[in-house]
């Protein structure tokens, strides 16, 4: 059973740092796209950043959606079946929950996620931003 949970979320003032961390198991953890979401109130959800796999994992594509270019990084521990979400210079407008999810098709690019989503969510993670 695919199982993931986001954590990390918080109240920071505009400006600040917040790091995100999903844990994962069930699931060959290299072989899943990997994607964070969000959702603010009001709003639909939206696609953040997510990881597309490819068949040699050095090279793996990274994609972000525009608003979130330099300020947000993805990453990944293979190792220990976590992605995590490095959130800087964050704006009263990043608030929302976040969510981590994964996908066995895994090829797809940002786009293709971003806008179908993925296969499996994990429960979201609040994240505020004062200004």
């Amino acid at each position: 059973e695919v199982q993931l949970q986001a954590s990390g979320g918080g109240l920071v003032q505009a400006g600040g740092s917040l790091r995100l961390s999903c844990s994962t198991s069930g699931f060959i953890f290299d072989r899943y796209a990997l994607g964070w979401f969000r959702q603010a109130p009001g709003k639909e959800r939206e696609g953040v950043a997510c990881i597309s796999r490819t068949d040699d994992s050095r090279d793996d594509r990274i994609y972000y959606a525009d608003d979130m270019k330099g300020r947000f990084t993805i990453s990944s521990d293979n190792a220990n079946n976590k992605v995590y979400l490095q959130m800087n210079s964050l704006k009263p407008e990043d608030t929302a929950v976040y969510y981590c999810a994964v996908d066995p098709v895994s090829q797809y690019s940002g786009t293709y996620y971003f806008y179908y989503g993925m296969n499996y969510w994990g429960k979201g993670t609040q994240v505020t931003v004062s200004s």
